[in-house]
């Protein structure tokens, strides 16, 4: 029995040491996948509010953005209103046209949340018909 004891525990030894470096192994073997950042790729500014031309007004809205695996917004939310309504809905209907290459995590595309910040500036020239009563004939 002895002997048995003497010729088991070596090999029990380097079973649990075959073990142990095929598990260093395999860990060595998978790659190492840096992770990237969201990028944008085609974000034209949202549209004017044509309704509020005459108004000459402008502002800055700020919006959460989640931007998908697919790198197309899934959600708009405004975190600082404009004070302008207008320009804070313009903003979020806008920003839904944008297109972004996907944030990754070991190689596979994720969701990411962003703030961006859209800014109006009043239309250079006032639109024609502001000025004009509606009605008149």
């Amino acid at each position: 029995m002895n002997l048995k004891r003497r010729l088991l525990a070596p090999s029990l030894a380097f079973a649990f040491a075959a073990m142990a470096a095929g598990c260093g192994q395999r860990a060595a073997e998978e790659p190492i996948v840096p992770s990237t950042p969201l990028r944008a790729v085609d974000t034209p500014p949202p549209d004017y509010p044509l309704e509020i031309g005459c108004d000459q007004v402008g502002g800055k809205v700020v919006l959460q953005l989640t931007v998908g695996p697919e790198g197309k917004p899934t959600r708009a939310r405004v975190l600082t209103g404009s004070g302008v309504p207008e320009l804070d809905a313009a903003a979020t209907k806008g920003v839904q046209r944008w297109r972004f290459e996907a944030a990754t995590r070991n190689g596979k595309p994720v969701a990411t949340d962003i703030q961006v910040p859209v800014t109006f500036h009043a239309p250079a020239e006032r639109p024609a018909h502001c000025g004009q009563a509606s009605g008149a004939g």
